[in-house]
């Protein structure tokens, strides 16, 4: 009699530390948490406009009779325009939360929608200034986070540097900031997706196989810094000669 192959567990997803990551509805409990502690009000009115279109939902059905067709119609509605309320105070508040924290740029842009590619801390200073640069339609997007006087030499040299292999590419620069000027955090990842799009998939391909030939950058870690953390002593944020 043939034995039954041993069932193999499928492993479960875990983070860069080995960590168990949570689940979908784990996550979304944890994000209504901090939205509750941060803004009050934001999830009794995502509730109030879902029990207010399957209100107008039960009116029209009331008048109509047609049950069938307005319950299918109110609940799906009322849930979308809730959870959408709900989600841009999530996002309103994360922005705050993050808005002044060193690496929050980067937070920002690797998270964005789309086909953008992100290398982070390509050039920094020793006051902990840096910039990452972003590669897709646009073009080239060399985004500074810290002090804009001492970035603007940063980001000089990194154009400089970018543009030995990225011949007649476009290149953009942005300083993440509430000065004038910059962009402020909350609208960095709108301020990405306004910019024309100059390059095609195919173009956008040849640009990110040239910056492979440019010496490997300094390493910053993922996601906002805390105070008080020392920037590791790396290469110097100079253009190569």
């Amino acid at each position: 009699m043939a034995k039954k192959p041993k069932e193999t567990k499928t492993p479960q997803a875990t983070d860069a530390a080995g960590q168990k990551k949570p689940g979908r509805f784990k996550q979304i409990g944890m994000v209504a948490k901090v939205v509750h502690q941060q803004s009050p009000k934001s999830i009794p009115i995502a509730v109030a406009i879902f029990v207010g279109i399957v209100a107008l939902s039960v009116v029209g059905a009331v008048l109509t009779g047609g049950w069938l067709y307005w319950m299918s119609l109110g609940i799906p509605i009322g849930f979308l325009a809730g959870f959408i309320f709900f989600t841009r105070s999530a996002q309103k508040i994360q922005y705050k939360m993050l808005d002044g924290q060193l690496g929050a740029g980067m937070a920002v842009l690797e998270n964005m929608r789309g086909d953008w590619t992100v290398d982070p801390g390509v050039g920094a200073t020793r006051q902990m200034d840096v910039v990452h640069r972003v590669v897709g339609r646009p073009g080239i997007v060399l985004v500074g986070e810290g002090d804009p006087n001492r970035l603007r030499k940063v980001i000089g040299a990194e154009k400089k540097r970018v543009a030995r292999v990225a011949y007649n590419m476009p290149i953009y620069d942005v300083v993440v900031g509430n000065g004038e000027g910059q962009v402020k955090i909350a609208d960095l990842q709108k301020h990405m997706m306004k910019l024309p799009r100059n390059l095609d998939k195919t173009e956008v391909a040849e640009v990110r196989y040239r910056l492979r030939a440019l010496p490997a950058a300094v390493q910053m870690p993922k996601g906002p810094m805390p105070k008080g953390v020392k920037m590791p002593k790396g290469p110097k944020a100079q253009g190569s000669r």
